[in-house]
């Protein structure tokens, strides 16, 4: 059976104390629900820090203190957001990159995101891959429409991305494209042979099912407060980890090995 890779967004940008009071936002906060997800078989963190006040930021010295908090702990790889939060612009959005991670998000299309909607032009896309392509940072290519897998293929053709290539297809946000079993098979079937990918179902219902959809279609996994906050109807989950830790059960249920962080470097060829 394929080794599955576990993706855990301990904090996101947009989720809350008021939505969860577990929720990790200091840079200690952090690296800790980074260490306890690690511990549970996640083998990349996907990383959005908080500034003073708890909100969003791309400041370069927050990531960085987060980063090295991180490392003290663990060998996980690190994922970094460009996406940011709503209403940043591509500037602010990009500055974790002169930090050189191993992986960092690529969205690769305008989406709904609500009420509101994140800008993703062409000339965006292509000025944010070209940063990583010459850091030799790794992007998730991250989709949250059927479009955008088409738009990364022009971007690969382009010579832009260079294999092996890595998709997240973020399904379920509102506004966008919803998640089921039959949509996921239609996204895996159209990235180019060979790829990998990770899915994120946006919710507590979506984020659970798309764990067992993963698994049939031999994809990746992503669990975290950023795209879900319950462990089941009406109940909160207690940590990122405790999400992990369901994810590789039923993933090992399944037959699957969980892959390690240094397995996923192998695999994806980080720097």
């Amino acid at each position: 059976m394929y080794k599955t890779v576990i993706t855990c967004a301990v904090s996101g940008a947009e989720t809350t104390r008021e939505d969860n009071p577990n929720l990790p936002l200091t840079p200690q906060e952090i690296a800790d629900a980074a260490y306890e997800a690690n511990q549970a078989g996640a083998a990349i963190v996907h990383l959005h820090v908080r500034d003073a006040e708890g909100q969003p930021t791309q400041d370069v010295k927050v990531f960085e203190e987060t980063i090295g908090l991180i490392r003290k702990k663990c060998n996980m790889v690190i994922e970094v957001t460009t996406g940011g939060a709503v209403g940043m612009t591509l500037e602010e959005r990009l500055q974790p990159l002169q930090l050189e991670p191993e992986m960092a998000s690529l969205d690769c299309g305008t989406a709904n995101f609500g009420d509101d909607y994140i800008i993703n032009t062409l000339p965006m896309i292509r000025e944010a891959g070209q940063i990583m392509k010459k850091k030799k940072i790794q992007p998730t290519l991250e989709c949250f429409d059927l479009s955008h897998v088409d738009t990364s293929i022009n971007l690969i053709r382009e010579g832009l991305i260079e294999p092996p290539f890595h998709y997240g297809f973020v399904l379920n946000v509102p506004g966008c494209i919803r998640y089921d079993a039959e949509t996921l098979g239609i996204f895996a079937r159209r990235v180019p042979k060979g790829s990998y990918w990770t899915v994120m179902g946006i919710g507590g219902k979506a984020n659970l099912s798309a764990i067992y959809g993963a698994i049939t279609y031999q994809g990746f996994i992503r669990v975290g407060f950023e795209d879900n906050i319950y462990f089941g109807k009406g109940v909160l989950a207690e940590s990122n980890a405790q999400l992990v830790e369901r994810a590789a059960r039923i993933a090992t249920d399944a037959g699957c090995t969980i892959a390690t962080a240094d397995e996923v470097r192998s695999l994806l060829k980080l720097r």
